[in-house]
């Protein structure tokens, strides 16, 4: 599999795309041939491109590293779910690959987009864990060494006053 294109959005940029994804899988969804399957389909599809552009919102909102990830975890779960009804659409020749190739190709760029993101917060987030841990062992160490000094020198404090 291809390896994304790198392009660097700002998240109001990326917001902004995926309400556009939203929006285009709406207006495509209206024109899915009409029976009982086809629009449970159509709704399949549009709610998890809707939910695509909500998780991404709320994932713009988050308060840690843990709920980012978390909330973008969300946000590759519902639009890879559009390409796979699009997928669907297509492989059932209920639409034609001309009218899905490309929302096709805009879910697999922001699956691709959201995963590299949630793996670099990943990443992130254990340099942070492996860092606060080296801290914490510094500390546990330094105050070992603290406590063997002040045990050593009330030792000599001790040995001293019996001498005396």
């Amino acid at each position: 599999m291809a390896r994304a294109q790198l392009v660097s959005m700002t998240p109001d940029e990326l917001k902004a795309r995926t309400k556009k994804f939203a929006v285009d899988i709406i207006q495509f969804a209206r024109i899915i041939p009409r029976d009982p399957i086809n629009d449970e389909i159509a709704s399949q599809v549009t709610d998890a491109a809707t939910s695509t552009a909500a998780h991404y919102r709320a994932v713009c909102r988050a308060k840690s590293r843990a709920e980012f990830i978390n909330k973008l975890s969300g946000a590759i779960e519902e639009v890879d779910e559009s390409a796979l009804w699009l997928e669907i659409l297509t492989e059932s020749g209920t639409c034609a690959n001309s009218k899905t190739n490309r929302l096709w190709r805009e879910a697999d760029e922001l699956t691709r987009i959201f995963v590299r993101s949630r793996e670099t917060a990943r990443a992130k987030q254990r340099a942070a864990k492996q860092q606060a841990a080296k801290q914490q062992a510094a500390k546990r160490k330094e105050s070992r060494f603290t406590n063997q000094q002040s045990t050593t020198n009330q030792q000599s404090k001790i040995s001293q006053s019996e001498i005396e």
